[in-house]
């Protein structure tokens, strides 16, 4: 590392969050370096569905974060040249619990927005959808392709931004202002590290005190057998009992009764269905949630058949078939983002809840605030006046 380049910020990790907060630190014009450990980002922010999710979200100020997020990523998508595939969410009711928690859902603050498909809606959109009790439609939410998406926008803030990647390199200590790499020494007034499930680098014994386990997912991407057009993201009754905006609600514990009931192995690998679409027409399918001290690199069949169980209970594609499978993994806790400042001008940030594309543009404001402050405003100001 040949530089004697002083930053306004380091960020640590390349994954979402690391480069939303690269983004807004550029928008309130700061210097800024990302360091990154591997070659490319490799982690949970490639992993996912490129699924950008506020319908569901915690409600509050986690739901906020997600609708800052969703309106964040349409303009930087816009300017990095990055594909947003599909925009939108059908949530299909399967039983009649799922539409009472659906209904009740639209009656508060984060089902502004939100609309019933009458059922010539559900057959001009959704011609393939199975016997539903409803479907409600969001037009918050939106996809990219994360393993495009991620990579994109990476040259994008370093060829339009300025900001300055170090890649291959690992940091193994701060020290403001010094950032120790295992290339070299950088100098930065302030430091965001974003590790992701990463949790025993950097400051392990305050990822402990968090109480992070992982959580391991599988994924699928599946050719649905014929040529489809997927209007938006299309999720079911599944994600009703995992999502906390609708979990929070009176009327999911007949719901979730009725699951466990009904769909216990479902529960116990923590599969919900979430499916999007692919430039090429293919469908990414998922997922399921098994928790543990470590990612678990082993997929297991039988969860495959659980996913697609609820796939084909939702979508009519019979001929549908697997093309591809990967295993995805993210950090977990109760809180849905992990948030602590170790000393002066430090934040460790880390989104705990699975939700880091559908979040990372308004946790990486809070997170740029906490390490900058009100300070770097005014100078930011000045500059413009």
């Amino acid at each position: 590392m040949q530089t004697e380049k002083q930053y306004d910020l380091v960020v640590v990790g390349s994954g979402v969050i690391g480069l939303a907060c690269a983004y807004e630190a550029t928008e309130r014009g700061m210097s800024v370096a990302v360091v990154e450990r591997n070659a490319h980002c490799v982690g949970a922010s490639i992993r996912n569905f490129g699924f950008v999710t506020v319908t569901g979200q915690r409600s509050g100020e986690h739901w906020h974060r997600a609708r800052l997020t969703s309106e964040t990523w349409l303009k930087v998508a816009q300017q990095a040249n990055i594909d947003v595939i599909h925009r939108g969410l059908y949530v299909v009711a399967q039983r009649s619990q799922a539409l009472a928690v659906l209904q009740s859902f639209m009656s508060t603050e984060m089902g502004e927005g939100c609309h019933w498909l009458s059922e010539s809606e559900r057959h001009s959109k959704l011609p393939y959808l199975q016997q539903a009790s409803g479907v409600m439609f969001s037009p918050h939410e939106c996809r990219v392709e994360s393993r495009q998406a991620i990579g994109q926008m990476a040259m994008w803030l370093e060829g339009k931004r300025g900001v300055d990647f170090f890649w291959k390199t690992a940091v193994t200590d701060i020290e403001l202002p010094k950032i120790h790499t295992s290339s070299g020494v950088l100098t930065a007034t302030y430091c965001v590290a974003c590790p992701g499930h990463d949790l025993y680098s950097l400051f392990p014994e305050l990822q402990r005190q968090a109480d992070i386990r992982m959580s391991t997912l599988q994924m699928l991407r599946v050719d649905p057998g014929r040529l489809i057009k997927l209007p938006g993201a299309v999720m079911s009754d599944l994600s009703l009992v995992r999502y906390e905006g609708y979990t929070a609600l009176p009327e999911s514990k007949a719901l979730a009764d009725c699951i466990a009931r009904e769909q216990p192995q479902h529960l116990a690998q923590g599969v919900h269905l979430i499916v999007v679409q692919s430039a090429d027409g293919s469908l990414v399918v998922g997922d399921s949630h098994v928790y543990g001290e470590a990612e678990d690199p082993f997929a297991q069949q039988s969860t495959d058949d659980l996913i697609m169980q609820s796939f084909h209970d939702v979508l009519n594609f019979p001929t549908a078939r697997i093309t591809e499978r990967w295993v995805g993994t993210y950090a977990s806790a109760q809180e849905v983002v992990h948030h602590v400042n170790p000393q002066p001008g430090l934040a460790i940030g880390i989104v705990t809840g699975g939700t880091g594309a559908s979040t990372c543009f308004g946790f990486a404001q809070e997170l740029i605030d906490a390490v900058a402050g009100e300070s770097h405003h005014r100078k930011l100001s000045s500059l413009i006046h």
